[in-house]
């Protein structure tokens, strides 16, 4: 690291090692212990530690880090390969494979963690550190099942810790826009909600890997495997490829879902579904012969999620999310020649009420309203007299740090925009929609033994509050999972 990148100045350890008393008069940065725990005086550095650091995790670590204005004092990453540019740039950072012997080696020495690793392990990860009184930035989703996403809601309220999850367009100033344009009535309630998506951008839909090759040297693969049932290592799993198969990942829903949903989610003030169906691509290996691979997710699905009206929206609203590829039908309101959500109409939002309609792109950019009266609306970052500027740089991940260096309640945190209490019940929403798709595919063998039933293609019936589908039982394995071995989350 070069010396114009090293933290500077007296850290709060060097002032509790070098300093046994103070002169009157004079000033000194009071040290947290004296503070109180999760109380960081804004004027001393926080101490951040990245767990999963390729990859995402390395802009994750280093948005956190904003260029030395925090310690990043601990790197942990199964892969050492994909972790060696994050390692390069940060020499003076401690290394590990194993974030359990990081916490017993440096708990003391940590401040915050961020999270950045294959979905299966965000929860167990997370918890881990929240019980150390460790603040956490996670990636999306939140979570790999919803009960993990409960779980860690209440353990952030419970641990008195700063939480916020990667999905940096929460913090786009742009979305306070929509929220406006929503509030003043100009599209009325809204009845209808479309969020789609270009992904997968990763094969899905293909046929488990059944090769045994050696294992990257490097790479301790059974961590990497960690919580997951047991394979041995294929590139068909890592790196990257993961997100298409259910063990590890959350398809194309969890990749995008807590970006494109929440516009949709925070704009009519949202809850818990109430209803889903939806509809999966089938998987053709050979011509004509349709490939069943449950432990794959589909090359495509639709998903249609029943709200009930609140005080916000006063309106039912049923959100449909497609993937794959697939769009909604262009709104006759919005001319052919305009995109929908972004330039190439590849991802978007789009919000149908009574008096227009409302769309956007990935990250809340670049909003537009339609009404039925003529008038299109245009929010543009740096407009003059534009109330809302754009997002500063490392804006979502500064927010969160600023906030842990204020601590639990403070006005900072209470002023993030994907703490664990809005990105819980965001992430639950989204893999609820996983709960679908997946009991879409449950088959079972008809009675005669000729062929089979897939019982799970109906309209489920959702209870929230108690994580249940009230109308087909074997729906609810997927809520929450079995761990391997002594992986647990408690």
């Amino acid at each position: 690291m070069s010396t114009e990148n090293k933290p500077s100045g007296v850290t709060r350890r060097d002032f509790l090692q070098k300093t046994t008393a103070a002169a009157v008069g004079s000033f000194f940065i009071v040290p947290r212990n004296v503070l109180g725990k999760g109380f960081i005086a804004p004027s001393d550095k926080l101490n951040i530690a990245g767990i999963g650091v390729g990859g995402k995790g390395f802009s994750d670590t280093n948005n956190a880090w904003n260029k030395g204005a925090e310690n990043l004092v601990a790197l942990c990453d199964v892969d050492w390969n994909q972790a060696k540019k994050n390692f390069d740039l940060h020499p003076d950072a401690k290394k590990y494979k194993d974030f359990r012997r990081m916490f017993d080696e440096m708990g003391k020495d940590i401040d915050a963690v961020t999270v950045s690793t294959t979905d299966h392990m965000h929860a167990i990860i997370a918890m881990a550190a929240m019980q150390r009184g460790k603040h956490v930035y996670v990636q999306k989703p939140l979570t790999h099942d919803i009960y993990e996403a409960r779980m860690l809601t209440e353990a952030a309220r419970k641990y008195k810790v700063v939480t916020q999850m990667g999905n940096q367009g929460a913090s786009n100033p742009a979305q306070n826009q929509m929220k406006e344009w929503f509030n003043k009535g100009l599209i009325g309630n809204v009845h209808e909600a479309h969020v789609w998506t270009n992904r997968p951008v990763w094969p899905q839909g293909i046929p488990v890997p059944t090769a045994k090759m050696p294992t990257p040297e490097g790479l301790d693969w059974d961590l990497w495997v960690g919580s997951a049932p047991w394979v041995d290592y294929n590139p068909a799993w890592h790196p990257f490829k993961w997100r298409g198969w259910w063990n590890f990942g959350t398809g194309a829903l969890g990749d995008m879902g807590c970006h494109l949903i929440d516009p949709a989610f925070r704009t009519l003030g949202l809850g818990y579904p109430t209803e889903l169906e939806c509809s999966v691509g089938t998987v053709f290996i050979k011509d004509w012969d349709a490939e069943y691979i449950p432990e794959g997710c589909p090359p495509s699905a639709r998903v249609q999620l029943k709200f009930p009206a609140n005080k916000v929206n006063k309106s039912e609203v049923t959100l449909t999310w497609h993937d794959g590829g697939l769009r909604p039908f262009h709104p006759d309101l919005i001319p052919a020649n305009d995109p929908l959500g972004e330039p190439d109409s590849s991802n978007g939002v789009l919000l149908i009420g009574e008096k227009g309609v409302m769309t956007c792109g990935t990250y809340g950019k670049a909003p537009k309203v339609y009404l039925k009266n003529g008038t299109k609306l245009e929010y543009k970052e740096g407009d003059f007299g534009n109330k809302y500027t754009p997002m500063p740089e490392f804006g979502h991940h500064v927010a969160w740090s600023d906030a842990c260096k204020a601590g639990f309640q403070s006005k900072e945190h209470k002023a993030l925009t994907s703490s664990f209490d809005y990105s819980g019940p965001l992430t639950e929403t989204v893999i609820m929609g996983n709960l679908g798709i997946r009991s879409y595919n449950l088959r079972q063998a008809k009675a005669d033994g000729k062929g089979f039933d897939f019982p799970g293609r109906k309209k489920l019936l959702w209870d929230g509050t108690n994580m249940k589908v009230t109308n087909f039982d074997e729906a609810n394995q997927f809520v929450k999972r079995t761990y391997r071995g002594d992986w647990k989350l408690e």
